[in-house]
C-alpha cells in the first residue's frame, strides 16, 4: 500500500468554505498575544466519510479527554492556548459537568421561584472553576477551532501552522488528536448512501500521509513540536517513538497505552525516556495525569527556548 506525497494529498482534499474566516481569527489571536507562549492543542478523533453525502464514516477512537485537560493546565502555566478540536468531543471547563452533573449541581429557591443558584455544597468546586474560565474569556486567551472530518482537521492543522510561523519557538504544538491513518479517495466514493440490498461493499482504504513531516520542516520548523503515540502492545510503544522521532526530527513523543493512559504515560525525546506515573494517593483524590505532564513539557519548552537563544 503506497502513500500519496503530502502536497499531492492536499489537491484532494476540499478546503473549508470559511478557511478565510479562520486565517483571520488565528491572526487576531496571534496578534494579541505575540509578546507570550502560545499552545497549540489538537484534540478528538477524525472521521473518514464513506459516502459523498455522508451517513457513514469510519471513526476514530478518542473523547478528546487529554486535550481538553491539557489545555486548561497551559492556561494555568501563562500560555495562550488556541484549541482545535472535534464537534461534539470534550471541551475545557465544560468537561466538569458533563451528563446531568451541571443540572444537579443547581438547585431552584424555594422563597423566589425565578432564582436559581449553586447548591451551597459545590460552591467550593464551581467558584474557583468559574473564576479561572472567566479570566481566560475577559483576556480572550483561549481560541477554539472545531472540525469533524479527516479533511476539516488536515485543514485546520495547516493553516494553524502557517499562521503561526512567525512565533517561531514561542509556539508549542501538542498533538494529542486521533488522526485517521486511512482514507476513501473522493472519486472512490459513491455520491449517496450505500444500499445494503446491493451486498456486500468493497472498500478500498489509502494511506493518509504523516503530516509531521511537512508540519516540522515547512509549516512550523522552529516551534516545539510534541506528539502522541498510542499503542495496545507495550513492547513496541517506546520503539516506536524513537522510531517517530528519529523520521521527522521533533522533539518528543509522548506514549501512551490504551488501558492505562490514564495514569501514566512515558515521554521520549531523542536523549532519553521519562515515565509519568500517579500515585495512589493522586489516583484516590483525583489528580489528572495531565497536570504532570503538561508541567514537564512546559519545561522542557522552557529549556529548548533557553538553548536556542544562547546558540544565537
Amino acid at each position: 500500500m503506497s502513500t500519496i506525497n503530502w502536497e499531492k494529498f492536499y489537491t484532494t482534499l476540499k478546503a473549508p468554505q470559511n478557511v478565510d474566516l479562520v486565517k483571520e481569527k488565528i491572526g487576531d489571536f496571534y496578534n494579541q498575544h505575540k509578546d507570550k507562549k502560545i499552545a497549540v492543542i489538537t484534540s478528538g478523533g477524525t472521521t473518514v466519510p464513506m459516502e459523498h453525502n455522508t451517513v457513514r464514516f469510519v471513526d476514530n477512537f478518542s473523547a478528546g479527554t487529554r486535550g481538553s485537560a491539557s489545555v486548561e493546565h497551559f492556561l494555568e502555566q501563562g500560555y495562550a492556548v488556541l484549541f482545535v478540536y472535534r464537534s461534539n468531543s470534550i471541551r475545557p471547563f465544560i468537561r466538569h459537568f458533563s451528563g446531568s452533573v451541571f443540572l444537579e449541581s443547581l438547585e431552584v429557591s424555594s422563597e423566589n421561584p425565578n432564582q436559581i443558584s449553586v447548591k451551597s455544597d459545590l460552591v467550593p468546586k464551581v467558584r474557583p472553576l468559574l473564576e479561572r474560565y472567566s479570566h481566560v474569556t475577559k483576556h480572550n486567551l483561549l481560541l477554539s477551532l472545531e472540525f469533524t472530518t479527516l479533511a476539516e482537521y488536515l485543514w485546520l492543522l495547516r493553516v494553524v501552522c502557517e499562521s503561526l510561523q512567525q512565533g517561531g519557538d514561542r509556539i508549542l504544538l501538542y498533538l494529542a488528536a486521533a488522526v485517521a491513518d486511512f482514507y476513501i479517495p473522493a472519486d472512490e466514493m459513491p455520491e449517496h448512501k450505500m444500499q445494503s440490498g446491493d451486498g456486500p461493499p468493497t472498500i478500498s482504504l489509502q494511506l493518509v500521509p504523516k503530516m509531521l513531516s511537512p508540519l516540522t520542516s515547512v509549516w512550523s520548523p522552529k516551534a516545539f513540536v510534541v506528539s502522541f503515540k498510542l499503542e495496545t502492545n507495550p513492547e513496541i510503544l517506546v520503539k516506536k517513538a524513537k522510531a517517530a522521532l528519529d523520521k521527522y526530527h521533533h522533539k518528543l513523543v509522548i506514549g501512551n497505552l490504551l488501558h492505562s493512559r490514564k495514569f501514566e504515560v512515558v515521554l521520549v525525546s531523542p536523549d532519553n525516556e521519562e515515565t509519568i506515573q500517579l500515585s495512589e494517593r493522586d489516583r484516590d483524590t483525583g489528580v489528572e495525569i495531565e497536570k504532570y505532564l503538561v508541567a514537564e513539557v512546559v519545561r522542557r519548552h522552557e529549556m529548548f527556548r533557553t538553548q536556542n537563544n544562547n546558540g544565537k
